[in-house]
């Protein structure tokens, strides 16, 4: 449910609006080197109103922590770290409890939790608990650096355009909000990583990377291209025991398991459901549809802010498939 992996296990809790939201990660080796300044430059790319196109919401993300830590070091307990929510206006979405938004999760967590919900900003469905992913990856980006590895992700188009701005620019003359598309490579990966059938790398990261808001589809290596290819086009020729191959059409993986070439992989982004465009909606209590149009703070295009999001994602599950394989132990 809000919990992932196996050893290096991590689960996020809040409401976009209540007092904070907050990560527990369980698993950490003990005597990694922690202080809040480690969290800062991943936290300040993932916050909104820091670029175009972003959220004008700002909220200042100094982690908290609560436990697993002492002396600035982990202590191989689980790690508790909280962020309050300050600059919060519940109004917003008071105003428009009974049309639930287009694209949000505002329906079916109503009919699913019989109106319970915080529904405020979206509540535990909303983007806004991707500053707890952000954290777990800061920490487990820094267990990858102590083997060597590194992720970093980068948006490939918005809109369709390889030219960011003029993709924004397409959203913003539409007064409409746009998607896009993010890669992701990790280097210095092992031969072995990852287990056949269900927990192959590809699987794992892909369960892992459906739990990020607005990710549409994943395709690694060549991708969906790979179906217009001949075999012996797509096929990577082993050229030394290293694992190196000539191409790297599979992305890094084969049968599931890592082979030492860059993993390489690419999500699609859907466009913000929250567009100042007027749409139609069911009103719950006339039973009728009504126009209407979503108020409130909004990223344009959410794919400028997932970069770093993705990069915490693929940073914890090759972190913990890292510990299922005993690379990393519980010392540091």
């Amino acid at each position: 449910m809000n919990s992932f992996g196996r050893i290096f296990r991590v689960t996020i809790f809040g409401e976009s609006h209540g007092e904070s939201v907050g990560v527990n990660i369980d698993g950490c080796p003990a005597g990694l080197p922690l202080t809040v300044d480690d969290f800062m430059t991943d936290i300040e790319r993932r916050k909104g109103g820091m670029q175009k196109g972003t959220t004008p919401r700002k909220e200042d993300d100094i982690p908290i922590f609560k436990t697993g830590v002492f002396n600035n070091k982990t202590t191989g307990a689980p790690i508790t770290i909280l962020f309050d929510n300050k600059n919060t206006r519940s109004g917003d979405y008071e105003k428009q409890r009974a049309v639930p938004r287009p694209g949000h999760a505002d329906f079916v967590a109503h009919q699913k939790f019989g109106g319970f919900e915080d529904f405020r900003g979206g509540g535990h469905f909303s983007g806004r608990l991707t500053v707890c992913l952000v954290a777990a990856g800061v920490i487990a980006k820094k267990l990858l650096a102590l083997q060597q590895s590194e992720v970093k992700a980068t948006i490939m188009e918005i809109g369709g355009e390889a030219d960011l701005d003029k993709g924004l620019q397409k959203a913003i003359d539409a007064k409409d909000t746009i998607g896009g598309i993010v890669e992701c490579r990790v280097n210095g990966l092992p031969i072995g990583l990852g287990e056949p059938f269900f927990d192959s790398v590809e699987s794992v990261l892909g369960h892992a990377v459906f739990a990020i808001p607005a990710v549409r589809g994943i395709e690694f290596g060549t991708g969906f291209a790979a179906a217009r290819m001949f075999g012996s086009h797509h096929n990577d020729a082993i050229e030394d025991n290293t694992g190196k191959t000539r191409t790297n059409h599979a992305g890094g993986v084969v049968g599931g398991i890592t082979n030492s070439n860059e993993l390489v992989f690419r999500i699609a982004i859907k466009p913000t459901s929250s567009t100042p465009k007027e749409q139609v909606t069911l009103n719950w209590e006339t039973g009728e549809q009504e126009t209407f149009s979503v108020k409130g703070r909004h990223d344009l295009c959410i794919a400028l802010r997932v970069p770093v999001v993705l990069e915490a994602v693929t940073a914890f599950v090759m972190a913990d498939l890292y510990m299922l394989q005993q690379h990393i132990k519980r010392i540091i």
